[in-house]
């Protein structure tokens, strides 16, 4: 039976934390089991802000490292830069053709970036540009957090569009949302979710940063004055958000965690909440380091899934032209 292809993307942008890893690098490494997994550096999302060149290869470089490092399987999922592929952009424009304007303008992520970034087509266009990516690979799933549904909303909206308009072409995705760990918050601000962009790196766990860095930023995380190691979103938000970390790492349920520190202040909690990020995130530092030592490897694995995902992506973008009218040159 032929696994399901899903496709997820992240962008080479700031640091990559545990909330990151958590709501998305590691439901992509589980999902390698069951789907045929796309895995995407969203570098053409990633100027949609602006970026400095030279940081911007460096990190789209870090994040396959990375990405890898926490298991992606290079011989299991397809590991490539968006930018590799040209059918993205080709593909994306097709899309913007049969796009209201009212439908983008509407986009919340649009709104918030346009405060802080200006006003650019490309962020406008931003969403066009996702659909293009996901119905390119005929996408049956994809990961995404809260603040993404609403894009892959209108993914789905264009797909019927154009199965409607133009014949069948693309499959309709479908989302898969992991709610318990979707939403990592900020460890200096729990009702805000933990930010590459942030201002203070008081705010996020680096995959990358060091133990004495982990412990320094836990132990200073915002709590409350009540002292007790209960779960409640409302009322404790700081100490929820420390809880749901403890619980995405160790695989042990709130109410045992609760049971374990019944008795016990933020104190301990928080020592072996560093100790357990230190030991998980080990791994992946050495794995990392390994990679870094030959980047050759790394830029091989790019190269292996650029070719996979361009083959696959162009069968799409070649039935999706055929049925728009254009003219073939062969």
């Amino acid at each position: 039976m032929q696994k399901p292809t899903l496709l997820s993307g992240i962008q080479p942008s700031g640091v990559v934390h545990i909330g990151n890893y958590l709501g998305a690098i590691k439901q992509w490494v589980e999902l390698q089991k069951t789907h045929h997994v796309f895995a995407m550096i969203a570098d053409l999302h990633a100027i949609t802000i602006p970026q400095e060149p030279e940081k911007l290869r460096e990190n789209t470089l870090r994040m396959a490292k990375l990405l890898v490092a926490c298991g992606i399987d290079p011989n299991e999922s397809v590991l490539f830069v968006q930018s590799h592929v040209p059918a993205h952009t080709e593909l994306g424009w097709i899309l913007n053709t049969i796009t209201p304007l009212g439908e983008l303008e509407r986009m919340t992520q649009f709104k918030e970036k346009q405060e802080k970034s200006g006003l650019y087509a490309g962020l406008l266009n931003y969403p066009t540009l996702m659909a293009a990516d996901i119905l390119l690979y005929q996408t049956a799933v994809v990961p995404v957090g809260e603040d993404q549904e609403q894009h892959l909303e209108l993914t789905r909206t264009l797909a019927n569009k154009f199965n409607n308009r133009f014949g069948e072409t693309f499959i309709i995705p479908k989302a898969l949302i992991q709610k318990d760990t979707a939403r990592i918050m900020g460890l200096d601000d729990p009702m805000k979710k933990m930010s590459k962009s942030a201002a203070s790196a008081n705010n996020y766990i680096s995959l990358l940063d060091e133990p004495d860095e982990i412990r320094r930023k836990i132990k200073i995380a915002v709590t409350d004055s009540d002292g007790t190691i209960r779960y409640d979103e409302e009322n404790k938000t700081g100490i929820a958000n420390l809880m749901r970390i403890y619980r995405a790492f160790s695989d042990i349920a709130i109410e045992e965690i609760e049971h374990k520190y019944t008795g016990k202040g933020y104190a301990d909690f928080k020592r072996d909440l560093a100790d357990l990020l230190i030991e998980k995130l080990e791994l992946i530092q050495e794995k990392y380091e390994e990679l870094t030592k030959d980047e050759g490897d790394i830029m091989n694995i790019l190269i292996a899934g650029a070719k996979h995902a361009d083959s696959v992506a162009e069968a799409s973008l070649a039935t999706a032209k055929k049925n728009v009218g254009f003219l073939p040159i062969v």
